[in-house]
């Protein structure tokens, strides 16, 4: 196994989606682990206090071929990292060893015709949050005492798909703006893959949000990580599956809540099926028992999200995945 350091530049990061055209600006074996850099708010730099645009983030803003503007996304992404022996039928394990903010100060956005309220909340906003690394904390609104915990995650872990271009919004089978809080350091995200070597690209760093992520963002910042790529061939999968040192993580996707419940439902029982050989039945009531669900994300249209959370305390063997 090799380590490699992915630095975010001009020439390794896309912006606003995914393209199986993209060059790779990194290939690795299966099993490698590799220190990346990410960069968040390039639509925003300009308004940002000076600790929030270091001199490479600028070149960035300014000097980013057209040739790596992919779509209508917001989301700046540094890859698409090519894994050899990555065919389309197969898994990528994607664990996240390490994931933390590189700047002390993250922004959050009300977007105009955005959000779980838009037309209470129509007039765009932006803020930028300073950052307490130290303390792994930000108090917002500043002065009043409110501290939240810093729960650094990408927002975005995904692999290209077939079509030439796919926007960065909508999370999906392939992973994508997942925006799942959960996924912290520590976890495993398993993802399809589609086209050959995977081409996986991250970023959307987030230094914490609840879940629905309501107003359409978070505390949005740039954030460094490492992580492990490995190819599973014993893996068979159309959906993310996720897992933290608690829990096994199954997701759904859809235009409407119930829809997306729907699917992270259905994901779970079959979950259930494959892995502790429950009936579907059996599988169903011990989901309405003690699985929880909840609201992922309702802001990234047209895909809303709902993931199920599997104890994995309950279980009377360990499940290998």
């Amino acid at each position: 196994m090799t380590h490699h350091i992915l630095k975010a530049t001009k020439e390794t990061v896309h912006l606003g989606g995914f393209s199986h055209l993209l060059s790779p600006v990194l290939t690795v074996a299966s099993g490698d682990t590799i220190e990346v850099e990410t960069y968040s708010g390039y639509y925003v730099y300009e308004k940002a206090p000076p600790e929030f645009v270091n001199q490479e983030f600028l070149d960035i803003c300014q000097n980013l071929p057209s040739e790596r503007k992919i779509a209508g996304g917001p989301h700046l992404l540094t890859g698409p990292i090519y894994v050899r022996g990555a065919e389309p039928g197969d898994v990528l394990e994607v664990q996240l060893e390490a994931i933390a903010p590189s700047l002390p100060v993250g922004f959050n956005a009300i977007r105009t015709g955005w959000g779980a309220l838009p037309e209470k909340f129509h007039q765009p906003a932006l803020r930028f949050i300073p950052l307490d690394l130290e303390n792994k904390i930000a108090e917002f609104p500043q002065g009043t005492g409110i501290k939240i915990p810093l729960k650094p995650f990408f927002g975005i872990l995904g692999v290209a798909t077939p079509e030439a271009s796919r926007t960065s919004i909508p999370p999906g089978s392939y992973g994508g703006n997942i925006d799942n809080r959960e996924l912290q350091a520590g976890s495993r995200l398993f993802l399809p893959i589609f086209v050959p070597g995977a081409l996986f690209s991250l970023g959307d760093g987030h230094a914490a949000q609840g879940d629905g992520e309501v107003n359409v963002t978070a505390i949005e910042t740039s954030m460094n990580g490492t992580i492990k790529l490995t190819v599973r061939k014993d893996l068979h999968l159309t959906t993310p599956i996720g897992e933290t040192p608690t829990d096994i993580i199954t997701m759904g996707f859809g235009q409407t809540l119930d829809e997306a419940l729907e699917k992270a439902l259905k994901n779970m029982i079959d979950f259930l099926e494959r892995f502790t050989y429950l009936s579907p039945e059996d599988a169903y009531v011990l989901c309405s028992l003690a699985v929880n669900f909840r609201i992922t994300q309702v802001v990234n249209s047209p895909q809303k999200g709902v993931h199920g959370m599997l104890p994995k305390s309950i279980l009377s063997q360990t499940i290998s995945l």
